[in-house]
């Protein structure tokens, strides 16, 4: 066994692939001969010292993980301010992980974890003591800079292209009786990524999503209307798919409840969707449905892109790599280095450039009139959702998804109040 312990953490919202991530972790450790921890919900069981040691698992369990969603150790939507700010909090994490001999912390997660990584390796930095901090990515919202995607974005976004197929079917079935227009809300509060998506869902021009309201395309209320309307006319029904975070022209969010911030400092969003319906319905007079998928489409591993999987698994495996050879403060990114055919790689990227960044959908992957997706943003997703890696599946027909002993590390310090 190698001097020195792995510590390993997942963040903010799960998707259906960050459990591969850590099996390719904890597998890449132990052909290192390396002892891997595991924090129970993020950083926050870092504060609380509530380590799993996976070498209780089994390597069939560790394996079950690459078809298993969810976040198996448990992930917290949990910020750390500045080091300044919350000096007493990061003393404590420090504190723990001189106690459990960590030398190695990996975080998996989005924009937010990514900082909290970069604020720990300069504290590890700062402190003298010998930790490797890497920043693993993950989120669908496909929003994290410095890689061409986020594993999670590329199932959940096979999932948003195929329910909208598959509901707009169902919609012109109805159409002539029953429903003329169906709004499908899809996560995304500042970018647009998995609304553009669903423009997989069609080839032609009257193909559904017929309307995709994007987060980088201010909200006009009467064109909107007016282009449901024609849709309408010209096609019988009108299928319309919005992200969350769309926006008024002055940067309000057309959903935002009021109702405050999130653990992230987020506005806590109404639901786009509803809104959506309720003005077609007592503008137009057309009947109305909507659906807000939420954790579906990010938990959907019955539907998961094998690409994606592979992106997962790889992220995984090279951050163990980059750990292990000192490479302090880097993320594994995924670099593409053709179209078609598709290929990729992982290299090594600074979080520096990454942490507090954001990646919005670039002007030319959005239609000029504002509602649709271009070819070059067409052959950006495409491959991304291409392939099928489905779970095996129990004699009674369901998936067969593995629980974790998640055996408990011994205490070595006073209990610590994270709140």
């Amino acid at each position: 066994m190698s001097k020195g312990t792995l510590l390993y953490a997942q963040s903010g919202g799960v998707t259906a692939v960050i459990n591969a991530t850590a099996g390719a972790v904890i597998q890449a450790a132990r052909a290192r001969k390396v002892k891997v921890l595991a924090a129970r919900n993020g950083i926050l069981g870092v504060l609380r010292e509530e380590l799993v040691d996976t070498s209780k698992e089994s390597p069939a369990a560790i394996r079950a993980l690459a078809h298993t969603p969810g976040g198996a150790f448990g992930t917290c939507r949990y910020k750390l301010k500045s080091l300044e700010d919350d000096a007493a909090k990061y003393a404590r994490v420090l504190e723990v992980i001189k106690a459990h001999d960590v030398r190695w912390f990996l975080y998996n997660g989005g924009n937010d974890s990514a900082d909290t990584a970069l604020k720990l390796s300069r504290l590890a930095e700062a402190s003298g003591y010998p930790l490797t901090c890497i920043g693993v990515p993950k989120t669908v919202d496909n929003d994290l800079v410095a890689t061409d995607c986020c594993p999670g974005f590329g199932s959940a976004a096979k999932y948003t292209a195929v329910s909208v197929a598959e509901a707009a079917l169902d919609v012109e079935a109805m159409a002539e009786t029953s429903t003329k227009v169906f709004v499908y809300e899809v996560m995304g509060r500042h970018a647009g990524w998995l609304a553009a998506a669903a423009g997989l869902a069609g080839q032609g021009k009257d193909d559904a999503p017929h309307i995709i309201l994007f987060p980088e395309v201010a909200w006009d209320e009467a064109a909107f209307l007016a282009r449901v309307q024609a849709v309408v006319r010209r096609v019988g029904h009108c299928v319309v798919v919005a992200s969350e975070g769309l926006r008024h022209a002055d940067g309000r969010f057309v959903a935002d409840a009021g109702s405050g911030k999130d653990a992230f400092g987020h506005s806590q969003l109404g639901g786009v969707g509803p809104l959506l319906a309720g003005i077609v319905k007592d503008q137009l007079g057309l009947k109305v449905h909507w659906t807000v998928p939420d954790y579906l489409q990010r938990s959907a591993r019955h539907l998961a892109s094998k690409t994606d999987l592979a992106h997962a698994q790889a992220v995984g495996k090279a951050a163990v790599e980059y750990a292990l050879e000192g490479m302090n403060g880097v993320m594994p990114a995924i670099v593409r280095t053709s179209d078609k055919p598709y290929r990729w790689k992982v290299a090594p990227a600074p979080l520096a450039d990454i942490a507090n960044h954001e990646k919005k959908m670039p002007k030319g992957f959005i239609s000029r009139d504002g509602y649709g997706i271009t070819d070059a943003c067409r052959r950006y997703l495409s491959p991304l959702v291409r392939g099928e890696a489905p779970p095996p599946y129990r004699p009674d027909g369901l998936p067969d998804y593995v629980r974790l002993k998640l055996s408990a590390v011994a205490k070595k310090l006073p209990a610590f109040d994270a709140t």
